[in-house]
């Protein structure tokens, strides 16, 4: 009887997330229909290796700054080009924040659209290892990246906690990378929601699309 009820969750669940009810690109990340090159997606407990988040991002971006998570933003000053625009390996610089006394490093691995962009990190879920394309989403007020959900893998979803954002730290020399800023973000968000005919992101996505409500 255990077994039964047990199958008819899981067959629950996986009509709830699959890719023929997505509807947006969150939905894609969950359900795993994102279409991204690696194996490991949102929605994946995968994990390898054993490494801290300030050396694989180093690894990852080829930025080379040392120290804790939360000196990089400051370090990269005069050294790296900064900004409030995620763009593909650039480090998300995330602060101190709750439990976390040493902030936190990340690099970005994809952009799904202005409100999502996926992330190849270490040290997060479970200690030591590495997440590869998991989904982090913009929920700061004004579309300028300041606030994150990421996603935790013990859960199967984005994380509750609101992560403070510094900025993103670009491999390139200062001055060198434009800053789209929040503006922009939002125009190119409601152009794309516009043109597909989409109404505005609801603000919890993934809650709602898994409780059924989105």
């Amino acid at each position: 009887m255990k077994g039964l009820k047990n199958a008819i969750f899981l067959g629950a669940c996986a009509i709830a997330i699959s890719p023929a009810t997505a509807s947006s690109a969150i939905d894609r990340i969950i359900s795993g229909d994102e279409g991204t090159s690696s194996r490991t997606v949102s929605g994946s407990s995968q994990t390898s290796g054993l490494l801290q988040c300030v050396p694989y991002a180093r690894q990852l971006s080829g930025i080379q700054i040392y120290g804790d998570a939360h000196t990089w933003w400051k370090q990269a000053k005069g050294q790296y080009a900064r900004g409030h625009t995620p763009r593909v390996g650039a480090v998300m610089a995330i602060r101190p924040h709750g439990n976390s006394h040493l902030g936190h490093v990340a690099t970005v691995s994809k952009i799904v659209d202005s409100r999502t962009i996926l992330l190849s990190h270490a040290n997060w879920s479970y200690p030591g290892k590495i997440e590869r394309n998991v989904a982090a989403l913009d929920v700061s007020p004004e579309n300028d990246w300041s606030e994150v959900r990421i996603w935790y893998a013990p859960s199967n979803n984005l994380g509750v906690s609101h992560w403070p954002v510094a900025g993103f730290i670009y491999n390139a020399r200062p001055g060198t990378v434009p800053d789209l800023g929040s503006e922009r973000l939002a125009q190119v968000a409601e152009h794309s929601e516009a043109k597909s005919g989409r109404k505005r992101r609801h603000g919890d996505p993934i809650g709602e699309i898994i409780a059924g409500t989105y």
